[in-house]
């Protein structure tokens, strides 16, 4: 069987090393916002190149203490809307939905499964007060356009970078795009952790001293406490693990890149639809995602014939019960791609004779 993902093999190429940092934590005696965790908001807010990264528990949180860090600034209130596409994982729009913001959905682009920045401005309203961009499946949005239609609607855009650690847009990458950034360390990410863990980034002082406190129980120092705080912390043996890993996700990428690139050239299939790619930079392939109108179909070929392959995602957050106030409402491309949409294996340990196999099956079909 060909796994979706071999996080087992992922992970002991680095055995060594993760054994080793995880033994200096364990030997500190200091386990929570310690050395390991200083030291990696350094090391990631340097890959990203923004001024700020704050390590926190998770992708999730990392959204949702961005939006907090905004209200709590004053620059957003109960009510105010926020733009976000349509098709994404529903993650990102939780994050709104949880500060008792309003999520506006933006039908994507069928070609690249971006939000369409086309479509955005006829969604501004005079209670926008942010975009929130998500690069899915690993490729950077057109954030030009975007910066652009945010600048001249005095709106904050943020990133959703929870799937495009090192994407490139242009000469930036992925989480120095915008004005804040949040972003997943998921195991199954790109730099995953070996647990939960996320992190935001952001140029902006002011945001990020917020976000610090917000998520040590809205405390700046010890015993003082200035916002009605949470606990989301990143743990410091997780931030010890990402150190190791962040040395190598560079190459990492390159890896998943090699497979997309076979899979892009050799796939000859009428009825297997490809990604659309607009520079190399700005993809680094956390899924590699094909469309096909017979999706169940080929998922049971693969199956039967040992490839393991997952739907990202096979409901759209406005059909989802969590959201049933939206359920009779119509967003036709989002749900094209929801019920077409299938992953193939990628990973930085996937052997080429595994990518020919996959390949010769899917032409096959």
């Amino acid at each position: 069987m060909i796994s979706f993902l071999d996080l087992k093999g992922l992970n002991s190429q680095y055995k060594a090393e993760l054994i080793e940092a995880c033994t200096k934590v364990i030997d500190s005696g200091w386990y929570i916002q310690g050395n390991e965790c200083k030291e990696f908001d350094i090391e990631f807010a340097k890959y990203c190149g923004s001024k700020y990264a704050i390590g926190v528990a998770n992708g999730l949180d990392a959204l949702i203490l961005i939006f907090r860090a905004y209200k709590e600034l004053g620059l957003m209130q109960d009510g105010d809307e926020v733009i976000v596409p349509s098709n994404t994982y529903i993650a990102s729009i939780l994050a709104i939905s949880q500060n008792n913001l309003v999520p506006v959905l933006v039908e994507p682009d069928i070609n690249t499964y971006l939000i369409d920045p086309t479509k955005i401005e006829e969604k501004i309203t005079s209670k926008t007060k942010a975009i929130l961009p998500v690069h899915l499946y690993g490729q950077t949005c057109e954030m030009d356009k975007i910066n652009e239609i945010a600048k001249k609607h005095n709106l904050k855009v943020i990133e959703d970078s929870a799937q495009s650690h090192g994407a490139y847009y242009k000469d930036k990458r992925s989480g120095n795009l915008g004005d804040a950034s949040g972003f997943s360390f998921y195991p199954g990410k790109n730099l995953g952790a070996l647990g939960d863990g996320g992190a935001v980034t952001t140029d902006d002082e002011q945001l990020a001293n917020a976000i610090k406190a917000l998520a040590n129980y809205g405390s700046h120092k010890k015993y003082e406490n200035l916002y009605k705080g949470v606990n989301s912390r990143l743990d410091e043996i997780q931030a010890a693990m990402l150190r190791v890993k962040l040395k190598y996700l560079d190459n990492e990428v390159e890896k998943r890149r090699e497979i997309a690139n076979y899979y892009l050239q050799n796939i000859k299939n009428e009825n297997i639809i490809l990604p659309t790619v607009r520079t190399e930079d700005n993809h680094v392939w956390h899924l590699f995602v094909i469309r096909t109108n017979k999706r169940d179909e080929l998922q049971k070929y693969l199956l039967d014939n040992g490839i393991q392959t997952l739907i990202h995602y096979p409901i759209p957050p406005h059909k989802q019960n969590a959201y049933k106030e939206w359920n009779d409402e119509n967003y036709p491309i989002s749900e094209q791609i929801h019920n077409e949409v299938m992953s193939l294996p990628i990973s930085g340990v996937q052997s080429l004779e595994d990518t020919m196999k996959i390949v010769y099956l899917l032409n096959n079909f």
